[in-house]
């Protein structure tokens, strides 16, 4: 079972940046992978998908402002958030796209405005 770790949040002043990485303790080349998150009292939702042949594909709420990109070397997705906003914090996750694997603890961003 491949265990995901997720890291990189924190908090963050409005229209400022992070960058989020989760690891895989397996290979992830095989899978389509995506970054998600989940608001207290909300839904989890996916924001961005990274397939195996490199297409990407974003949630309009972050699309233009956050970049998922990954490293099957490095068994690494990321998440470039720039611009980030009040109703970016949450807790985001990283898993494949078939929620093949058990969520890991997820990292939180905090925005201050």
């Amino acid at each position: 079972q491949v265990q995901l770790v997720e890291s990189g949040g924190g908090l963050v002043q409005a229209g400022g940046s992070l960058r989020l990485s989760c690891a895989a303790t397996e290979s992830i080349a095989d899978f389509d992978m995506g970054w998600y998150r989940q608001a207290p009292g909300q839904a989890r939702e996916l924001l961005a998908r990274a397939t195996r042949d490199g297409a990407t594909n974003y949630a309009g709420s972050v699309k233009g402002r956050f970049t998922i990109s990954r490293d099957n070397v490095k068994r690494s997705v990321y998440l470039q958030m720039d611009n980030i906003q009040p109703d970016d914090a949450a807790t985001y996750y990283c898993n494949s796209l078939k929620l093949t694997w058990n969520w890991g603890r997820g990292t939180r961003v905090t925005v201050s405005s």
